[in-house]
Formats: structure tokens, C-alpha cells, sequence
């Protein structure tokens, strides 16, 4: 899996083709959150302000990728692919960042980390707002890390709110050697 985040692919399992078999993909355009800096809507911001909640860092990794793939329709994070998952995050490359209420894990997400790159790969939220502050929360963290690229792979409505744009594949794998070729810690 790491060779093929370092030639920019990202790994899906189908649920319905290939009895849920593990393929690599590569989007074009590619999204990306911008780090300089992190943008976080206002109404996120605001709930910041009010939420006495904290930010913790692989604090239940395998929790936090079973609640990333339930979903009321099929899932991309397969059994297997939650194994690798954990894997690399026993390896040191793949992390969760969790939002935490009175020690309930109210929301979060998982991605890699490689050299200056972090991919979130999915989130999830128990509670309101807590996935959009555990994504806040993400890109603060990479900023003070001195990460220089967070990849996100597809555009949505919601990862636009947060400054999320689209380069094209060749400008994305000029930044993916860029990034990758720097000696970062995630934590």
C-alpha cells in the first residue's frame, strides 16, 4: 500500500464488483486541503469556541476505522483494507485523529502520513460537529507539523467549506514528490 500512495494512488475495496476485493485508484483532478492556512468555516470555528472537547491522536485507531466504514450503504473500507489499515498503523504511517467529549470518542478520521504528505482517508461523527472539528483540529496539527500536502483525493460540497480545491494529476504528483522526500513526523 505505501508503494502505491507514493505513486499517488489510493486504495478502495467495491463492495458489490470483485466480492469486495481491494483495487488502487487514482483521481483526476485531485483534491486537496490547502495548509497555508488551514481554512475552517465559521460556523466551525464558533462551535470550537463552545465545545469542550479535545483533540487526541491515535488514541483508538482500529475504533476509529470500524465507525469510518459503517455506513447505511455499502462500504469502501472493507474487512481486509481495515486490516492494512492497521497495519501501517502499527508501522508507524497511519494515524487517526479523534475528537473526544468527557472521554467519549464523539468523532474523527484516519489517514497516512508519509514524509510531509498526509491523505485523510474517511471520517465519521457520533456527535455534532465533532467530525467537522476533529477535521479542523487535522490541519492545525499538520501545520504546527510542517506538513506541506493533505490529500483528500475527491472533491465534496463539505470538503469545499473547508478551502478544498482541485489540481490536476501532474501538479498533484510534482507536490506528492515534493512532500514525500521530507523527513516529517505525524506525531
Amino acid at each position: 500500500m505505501l508503494a502505491a500512495y507514493l505513486r499517488g494512488w489510493f486504495p478502495m475495496a467495491d463492495p458489490v464488483q470483485d466480492g469486495g476485493g481491494i483495487r488502487f485508484y487514482d483521481a483526476e483532478p485531485r483534491a486537496v486541503l490547502p495548509l497555508d492556512p488551514p481554512r475552517v468555516p465559521r460556523s466551525v470555528r464558533r462551535a470550537a469556541r463552545a465545545d469542550a472537547g479535545e483533540m487526541v491522536i491515535d488514541g483508538d485507531f482500529p475504533r476509529v476505522l470500524r465507525l469510518c466504514a459503517e455506513r447505511d450503504d455499502d462500504t469502501w473500507l472493507s474487512p481486509e483494507l481495515q486490516e492494512a489499515y492497521c497495519d501501517l498503523h502499527e508501522r508507524g504511517f497511519a494515524h487517526s485523529v479523534e475528537w473526544r467529549r468527557d472521554g467519549r470518542l464523539a468523532g474523527g478520521l484516519f489517514g497516512v502520513a508519509i514524509g510531509g504528505l498526509f491523505t485523510s482517508e474517511s471520517m465519521f461523527h457520533r456527535e455534532r460537529d465533532a467530525g467537522n472539528l476533529a477535521l479542523a483540529a487535522t490541519g492545525a496539527h499538520l501545520v504546527r507539523r510542517a506538513f506541506v500536502l493533505w490529500d483528500i483525493q475527491m472533491l465534496s460540497d463539505h470538503t469545499r467549506r473547508f478551502g478544498a480545491v482541485e489540481i490536476s494529476g501532474d501538479e498533484y504528483r510534482r507536490r506528492l514528490a515534493a512532500a514525500v522526500a521530507l523527513t516529517r513526523r505525524f506525531v
